[in-house]
């Protein structure tokens, strides 16, 4: 399933996106797309019901703006340095673990929302990334087999990052991670029996129309599974939480100078195979 939310910031619906592309009201069976839902087996098994049955009511989606596909989350877990390209192309060596840091929740917004360059930026870099979506909460997982079984499903993101705040400022990553509107998210949640392997995935960026990413998620050095089952170690992972699993070479950053970082007035578009296409408008915050 494509499960959706629609509708202005805060006062998303639900919804679902059918396989004739046509969009349908969730809110007779659902209060919202979110841990809740995500975590109920027998109701995501009504909602794929009454999607076969073809008695879900249309949306006309004329004008109506697509927000995250998930609500109330909880946390956004990200790993950085996850593609053998990026790390490349940066200088970095090859984590011999995975590389763990947290974006606030309040950073997501929708695909197409603005996303605001901060005042005093230089340094404004994109990043596509592929979501990973939680599904049943996940505490020190062992298989790779189990660490897949908590995937409820998978999404487009992008992990806007202000580089000089994330590098030369001093500290951890935070300060260049968890600037608002630093997280786009969707358009949609892909349930994970749609994505059956999240290894062969196509990820594209393109900054005013020129491809600046074109990298494939074969490319991870820590997959899906172990990304999942490594972070269950470190914390407890509870359904609708986000992790945005890295991103591929081609990043302002690991360009030569001068180096073409984002400016207010760009426009990013970005998608991945199966998972939809996002487009952000950038300003000044």
């Amino acid at each position: 399933m494509k499960l959706l939310r629609v509708g202005p910031p805060g006062a998303e619906r639900p919804a679902l996106l059918d396989q004739y592309g046509t969009l349908r009201d969730l809110s007779a069976l659902v209060d919202d797309i979110d841990g809740g839902l995500l975590g109920d087996a027998s109701t995501l098994d009504r909602v794929r019901a009454a999607a076969g049955a073809g008695v879900l009511p249309a949306l006309d989606a004329t004008g109506l703006r697509v927000g995250p596909p998930v609500g109330r989350i909880g946390k956004v877990v990200c790993i950085g340095l996850n593609y053998h390209g990026h790390a490349a192309e940066v200088g970095a060596a090859t984590p011999a673990e995975p590389v763990v840091f947290l974006k606030a929740a309040d950073t997501v917004v929708g695909p197409d929302d603005t996303v605001l360059v901060p005042r005093g930026s230089v340094k404004t870099d994109w990043e596509v990334e592929l979501a990973i979506v939680i599904g049943r909460t996940a505490r020190y997982l062992e298989t790779d087999e189990e660490a897949l079984a908590h995937v409820a499903g998978y999404a487009l993101a992008h992990d806007v990052s202000e580089r000089e705040f994330q590098i030369e400022r001093g500290g951890t990553w935070d300060k260049g991670k968890n600037c608002e509107t630093f997280n786009p998210l969707g358009p949609w949640l892909v349930t994970a029996d749609e994505v059956p392997d999240p290894q062969d995935l196509g990820l594209r960026l393109w900054v005013n129309g020129e491809l600046k990413q074109d990298g494939h998620t074969s490319d991870q050095i820590f997959p899906v599974a172990e990304v999942v089952r490594y972070v269950s170690r470190f914390m407890t992972l509870y359904p609708g939480d986000i992790i945005n699993t890295g991103t591929p070479a081609g990043v302002a950053m690991g360009q030569p100078e001068p180096k073409p970082y984002l400016r207010a007035g760009d426009v990013v578009e970005l998608e991945i195979d199966g998972l939809g296409r996002q487009r952000q408008e950038l300003k000044g915050a």
